[in-house]
């Protein structure tokens, strides 16, 4: 007799008491998932976390005492390690660069809807990147900005990686430029979803990009040289 899978362990943290009554309902409802914990700043987070190993935290920005940007590493650094996906508003773009650069594995949008937030959640657990489209365009267009700002954006030829790209490839990462799901990318062309990962596994390791963002930003950078002839 097969063993029944065991519930994705989540744990929230945000300061806002409607935020974590709303997304633990939602969550609370959804198959396979279950809310362990929900706090109210990164101190707590981090002590919830130890106790009760959640496989995702989901944790806000923007805290009182230990926000969640300083909760980032300790969470990081706790055996094991869960999946960190930040929740954000729009407009935060600086903060969401500083949570990926301090390893966040994704970002989500306080706005988004049920489903949404359930299929985040599923992602993240499986080892999925779990980037908003509308969050990955704003975290871009800020990097591009800065790029700009400093006179360091490279010319297609400094992009690395890009020749070793096959055709598909090439596809899927023009793709990630438009902040596209792993869902939204196999729609569009018609191929499954665990495909779409192999072929951005492949593209990041291939362009030695760290993440999605990452690879979302060569794709900007690159121009007509990231699309297929």
């Amino acid at each position: 007799m097969t063993e029944p899978a065991r519930p994705i362990r989540i744990l929230l943290a945000d300061d806002e008491a409607m935020i974590r009554a709303g997304v633990s309902l939602i969550l609370r409802y959804a198959d396979g998932i279950d809310v362990v914990a929900d706090v109210a700043d990164g101190h707590r987070a981090i002590e919830a976390a130890a106790a009760h190993q959640p496989d995702v935290v989901l944790l806000d920005i923007r805290m009182p005492g230990c926000d969640g940007l300083a909760a980032i590493g300790p969470l990081l650094a706790l055996d094991p390690a869960p999946r960190v996906v930040m929740l954000t508003t729009f407009g935060d773009e600086q903060n969401v660069l500083r949570a990926l650069r301090a390893g966040a594995a994704g970002f989500l949008l306080k706005d988004e809807g049920p489903q949404e937030l359930i299929s985040a959640v599923r992602a993240a657990a499986a080892g999925d990147a779990v980037l908003s489209p509308a969050v990955t365009a704003a975290v871009v267009t800020r990097m591009l900005r800065e790029d700009r700002a400093a006179a360091q954006a490279p010319s297609p030829e400094d992009c690395p990686g890009l020749d070793r790209l096959t055709s598909r490839e090439r596809d899927v990462l023009a793709m990630l430029g438009q902040g596209l799901s792993n869902h939204d990318i196999a729609d569009r062309l018609g191929i499954g979803t665990g495909t779409v990962k192999t072929h951005v596994g492949a593209i990041l390791e291939k362009t030695g990009s760290t993440s999605r963002v990452q690879a979302a930003l060569l794709a900007h950078r690159a121009g007509p040289a990231s699309r297929p002839e």
